[in-house]
C-alpha cells in the first residue's frame, strides 16, 4: 500500500479509492436494474447496505490517511494547529475515564500533556476515527472535529443520512422488512458519493492549503 508521503500522494490515494467504491456501487444499480422481480428487492436492499458501507469505510479511509500524511512529515506538534495536540492525549483520557486510574496515572498524563508539545507528530491511534458502525450525522461532525475542518455541510444532510440510509440499513441488518423503491436508487447513491466527496474535499483542501498548520 503506497504512503501519502506528498499532497499528490494523498489525492491520488483518495481518487483511486473513490473510483472503486463508486465502480462498485454503479455495478449494483446496474444489477438491480436488470434483475427479475424475484431477485430485485434483495438487491435494493443490498444498495442500502453496500452504500453505508462504503460511505462508513471512505470517510473512515480518508481521515486515517489524512493523519498519515501529516505523521510522515515527521515535525514537532508546534508546527501544527492545537486540535493535532488535543487528539493525541484523547484515547489516554477516555481510558482514564472508563477505568479506575490511579493519582499517580492522572499526574503522569498531566506531566505529559504539559511537557509533550515539543514532541514530533509521529503516531495516530487507529481508534481516533471511530465511525461506531454507525456513521450518522452527529458522529460524522465528531470525526470533522477530529480532524478540524467544518461539519456543516453534512448537517444539511442529516434527514437523508440519518432516516434514508442509517435507519433503513440497520433495519436490513438486523433481518427486518425494508421496502425500497428501484426509482430510489439513482439519487441515493448519487447523494452518498457527494457526501463522501464532500469528507474528502474537506481533507484535501486543508492539505493543500496548508491549514493544519499553526
Amino acid at each position: 500500500m503506497s504512503k501519502p508521503y506528498t499532497e499528490r500522494d494523498l489525492s491520488d490515494i483518495f481518487d483511486n479509492d473513490l473510483t472503486r467504491r463508486r465502480k462498485e456501487l454503479s455495478d449494483l444499480k446496474m444489477a438491480t436494474k436488470a434483475a427479475d422481480n424475484a431477485a430485485k428487492p434483495v438487491l435494493l436492499r443490498a444498495i442500502i447496505a453496500m452504500g453505508y458501507a462504503h460511505w462508513e469505510g471512505y470517510v473512515r479511509t480518508c481521515a486515517n490517511r489524512y493523519f498519515e500524511h501529516l505523521t510522515l512529515r515527521r515535525k514537532p506538534f508546534t508546527d501544527y494547529e492545537r486540535q493535532i495536540y488535543v487528539n493525541n492525549h484523547l484515547m489516554r483520557l477516555d481510558a482514564l475515564h472508563q477505568s479506575r486510574t490511579s493519582l499517580a496515572a492522572r499526574c503522569t498524563l498531566i506531566n505529559d500533556i504539559l511537557d509533550g508539545k515539543g514532541n514530533r507528530f509521529t503516531f495516530v491511534n487507529p481508534e481516533l476515527i471511530d465511525t461506531k458502525s454507525n456513521l450518522n450525522t452527529d458522529v460524522i461532525k465528531d470525526i470533522c472535529l477530529i480532524c478540524n475542518v467544518d461539519p456543516s455541510p453534512f448537517e444539511q444532510d442529516r434527514a437523508f443520512l440519518d432516516i434514508l440510509v442509517l435507519k433503513r440499513r440497520n433495519a436490513i441488518a438486523h433481518g427486518q422488512q425494508e421496502f425500497i423503491r428501484t426509482d430510489e436508487i439513482d439519487d441515493l447513491v448519487a447523494n452518498l458519493l457527494a457526501l463522501m466527496s464532500t469528507f474528502r474535499s474537506l481533507l484535501e483542501n486543508k492539505v493543500y492549503t496548508k491549514t493544519y498548520a499553526a
